[in-house]
């Protein structure tokens, strides 16, 4: 049922998330199930990832989260917890632009933004590596999309924005 109703959503409800919502929305796309090996562990997370080196980094503007002070923060899987980047921050009209004028994105009670650290998967990979990169971006993304459909909230993936002006911000 959620893969025949996923669709993008450009209008937000204008209601907040709760932290429970957000915490299942984090834990769906780098959440860790389980650990294994002692030498060199490994993780074994929500999505698959290339000989599970786990590139991605999530990033969010919170804008309207139950409980959670407006501002940038920086997700950490192996916690579960959130990393204070920029709290009570007003970044709206630097948002928007680095968003290419998307206002809709920069209204949403939370906007992800993912990064990769590549030497991750290309000290395994060498030049394959953007490949697997961009496939381990797709998996998150789709469960993103899955995840929020089974909360009842939209999503949208964009790929138009200034990347300069998003990574200053």
């Amino acid at each position: 049922d959620l893969i025949m109703q996923r669709k993008s959503c450009r209008k937000y409800l204008p209601k907040e998330l709760s932290m429970q919502e957000l915490s299942f929305l984090l834990w769906a796309i780098q959440g860790i199930r389980k650990v294994a090996g002692r030498k060199n562990p490994v993780t074994f997370r929500s999505v698959p990832s290339a000989g599970s080196r786990h590139p991605l980094e999530t990033y969010l503007f919170a804008n309207h989260i139950s409980g959670l002070n407006k501002g940038i923060y920086h997700y950490l899987p192996g916690e579960h917890a959130l990393e204070v980047w920029n709290s009570n921050r007003d970044y709206d009209t630097q948002l928007i632009r680095a968003l290419c004028g998307q206002h809709f994105a920069a209204s949403a009670p939370v906007l992800f933004v993912w990064s990769a650290l590549p030497y991750r998967t290309e000290w395994r990979y060498g030049l394959k590596a953007s490949k697997y990169i961009l496939l381990d971006a797709g998996h998150m993304c789709q469960n993103l999309y899955l995840a929020c459909g089974a909360i009842g909230c939209g999503a949208c993936a964009i790929g138009a924005y200034d990347q300069d002006f998003l990574d200053e911000l």
